[in-house]
């Protein structure tokens, strides 16, 4: 007679999903400390006598060459900047989780896609484990979308989910939250480390199996990062993440991970009253509110994936009232704003021990690339000197310790941006000029020393 099931103890890393048998500090796989937490799972009971187990069938092996190269059918969700940020529309049997703050428009966007798909013709299944259809309805109605073609279920029961999928076979899943979903077989609550990866492996092996797509919307700690289990994004296909100032209309949706198309790609998006609105031409919003003359204002060309974006960098100093002056990042990463402020003050001739300095980039995108580099240090320069830079110029380098003025990649269709928006000159590192085909319209200057940069940008504004 068999005995009943014993849970047994298992200690999980929450960031990594290395599993232990006894609780340790430090996790031995990823190194980070303090990331083990407790769970338990029933034990399998086995009936009969352990009996030694059939030999697997012998597998064969194919060249790599002959290995089927379609990815899939894509389906579009009827926006195309979102499209283009998937790599040309949803891939059949897909896994994709979308993540940010709460608040934020995650649920809004879903809701979107599905209105759009199911008005084309594509059956959606909406899954919801946190709000009830009444809710989801009067959002629905706000957006202004067709209700009507669009499944909804609340449900919270992973198994239940399932069943349902099998009956209603649709053409894509949407499920708010995964973090809402618990499996019967896992002991813990939903929202749990092996709940969440448990559910998700559910959700990914029917995908896999029937070929149908699947968004998964996620919550995020407080760091910023996607609840629960690191190995959570590594099972999945996609992920995004919308992003967005707390008090801004811009949303920013960013792409971390793909597998069917480009990473650290971005698409940029607008809250209004009726839902999220895609912004065609990032550049020209984001630097249509700038003003030209005013002291500590660049312009600079960043990359975000494949699309080349025209930012405004601001700064602002001012004498310090404290002993240590303050410095603050918003936008940029504060480190490189510290060694850009130290870089200027020893290399550039730029008194900034007793000033405080701001560096700012509106608009809510987070510029991370080092080609930024020029751009903030002559935006500080500029505020400093209480000097305007030039208004139709940009700025493109890395600043090294030493002051020279590094190369930066694909300088061309940075320039083509600039000059599809109207600017016509232009900063860039003289180690880029060799072969560069400049497009026409604008001038470029090469620049190889901090030194020299602030020259030629003081005085082109001087003469401007």
């Amino acid at each position: 007679m068999p005995t009943a099931p014993r849970s047994k103890i298992h200690f999980l890393c929450d960031q990594c999903g290395h599993t232990s048998p006894k609780w340790e500090g430090r996790c031995s796989a990823c190194g980070l400390w303090g990331t083990y937490v407790e769970f338990s799972e029933p034990k399998a009971v086995s009936s009969s006598p352990r009996r030694r187990t059939a030999p697997w069938a012998p597998l064969s092996a194919t060249p790599l060459s002959e290995q089927p190269l379609a990815e899939g059918h894509r389906l579009s969700l009827g926006m195309p900047e979102v499209d283009r940020l998937l790599g040309g529309g949803v891939v059949s049997g897909s896994v994709m989780l979308i993540a940010g703050d709460p608040g934020v428009g995650k649920s809004t966007l879903l809701l979107q896609a599905a209105g759009r798909l199911a008005a084309s013709g594509t059956s959606v299944l909406y899954v919801s484990g946190e709000e009830s259809g009444a809710q989801v309805r009067l959002r629905a109605q706000r957006l202004g979308m067709e209700a009507s073609g669009v499944l909804f279920a609340g449900e919270t029961s992973a198994e239940a989910v399932l069943g349902l999928l099998e009956r209603t076979e649709p053409g894509l899943l949407i499920v708010d939250s995964i973090q809402t979903l618990a499996a019967e077989g896992v002991a813990s609550t939903a929202g749990s480390v092996a709940q969440v990866r448990e559910c998700a492996q559910l959700l990914l092996a029917w995908a896999k199996s029937v070929g149908t797509p699947v968004f998964l919307a996620g919550h995020v700690t407080k760091d910023g990062n996607v609840a629960g289990p690191r190995v959570l994004e590594h099972m999945v296909d996609v992920v995004l993440y919308l992003e967005g100032e707390e008090l801004g209309s811009y949303r920013v949706l960013r792409s971390t991970k793909n597998r069917y198309g480009s990473t650290n790609d971005v698409a940029l998006l607008e809250m209004a009253q009726d839902g999220l609105h895609e912004v065609s031409d990032p550049s020209a919003a984001l630097i249509g509110e700038r003003r030209g003359g005013v002291p500590g204002s660049a312009v600079i060309v960043t990359l975000e994936g494949s699309r080349p974006l025209l930012l405004e960098v601001q700064a602002l100093t001012t004498t310090s009232a404290f002993t240590l002056p303050r410095r603050t990042a918003n936008g940029v990463d504060f480190n490189r704003m510290i060694m850009l402020s130290a870089v200027l003050t020893r290399r550039g001739g730029m008194p900034l021990s007793n000033q405080d300095i701001m560096v700012n980039v509106p608009g809510g995108l987070r510029v991370s690339e080092p080609a930024a580099d020029l751009g903030a240090a002559l935006a500080i320069a500029s505020s400093l000197r209480d000097v305007p830079l030039d208004p139709a110029s940009v700025y493109l380098g890395e600043v090294g310790l030493n002051g020279e003025v590094r190369r930066v990649p694909q300088v061309e269709r940075r320039l083509a941006e600039a000059t599809r928006h109207g600017f016509k000159r232009a900063l860039v590192p003289k180690g880029d000029m060799a072969g560069l085909l400049v497009p026409e319209g604008i001038e470029t200057t090469p620049v190889e020393h901090l030194r020299e940069a602030i020259h030629e940008a003081l005085s082109a504004a001087a003469s401007a």
